[in-house]
């Protein structure tokens, strides 16, 4: 499943390998404060059982705006995410954790028109994957029907490769509910790696403050 999130990018070059954000990339681990999720309480739909991540994958996204978005990856799939205004990640911000929580292959074409509408929706009802219904946090200015947002992401397992281990094309939308905790968010995708199969997936997902990690 971390065949995942957003845009194109250039493959780094042999003596920049991959960014390092605040100390995070492939082969290091990352400490987390709890507090981070338990603060949301019994509302949450997120868990993780463990407050070390071990970094096993890395992707970079560049948005058409040029902006970088950086996702590091554990073995299970766990995502932290970064944002940054160069491929570098030296100045990052808006982080945010993610942990899976379904992922399915659409057996038809008319499986994923369905998901497309469903990701088009100002709310996506949550009923069949059991969760809560999420409002739209990508364009949630308005109540109308949106396309969801279509990106690449390019994933790196190795920071001395010279080829990446996966492009992956997503079309994805990002949902958050207030709780009275703070904020739960979630991410919806359709992501297609390249020679492989289309997968559907949701994530859920708190943001993060500088303090609640290090590396």
């Amino acid at each position: 499943m971390f065949k995942k999130l957003f845009g194109r990018s250039k493959e780094p070059t042999s003596e920049s390998r991959l960014a390092v954000v605040r100390n995070i990339t492939v082969g290091r681990t990352v400490a987390l404060d709890p507090l981070a999720w338990r603060r949301l309480g019994e509302e949450t739909s997120f868990t993780l059982d463990r407050d070390v991540l071990d970094i096993s994958a890395q992707g970079v996204i560049r948005l058409d705006d040029g902006q970088y978005v950086h996702r590091f990856y554990t073995d299970d799939h766990v995502m932290l995410q970064a944002m940054s205004d160069d491929e570098a990640g030296g100045d990052s911000y808006d982080f945010s954790l993610f942990v899976p929580w379904t992922s399915a292959y659409p057996p038809g074409e008319r499986d994923r028109r369905i998901w497309r509408d469903r990701l088009s929706a100002p709310v996506f009802r949550g009923a069949n994957e059991n969760l809560p219904d999420y409002p739209r946090l990508w364009f949630s200015e308005s109540d109308a029907v949106q396309a969801p947002v279509t990106l690449w992401e390019t994933i790196w397992d190795d920071r001395t490769a010279t080829r990446p281990y996966a492009r992956i094309f997503q079309t994805c939308m990002l949902y958050a509910r207030d709780l009275a905790g703070g904020r739960e968010l979630m991410l919806a995708l359709e992501q297609q790696p390249e020679g492989g199969e289309t997968t559907h997936e949701i994530m859920i997902g708190i943001p993060l403050e500088m303090a609640e990690f290090r590396a």
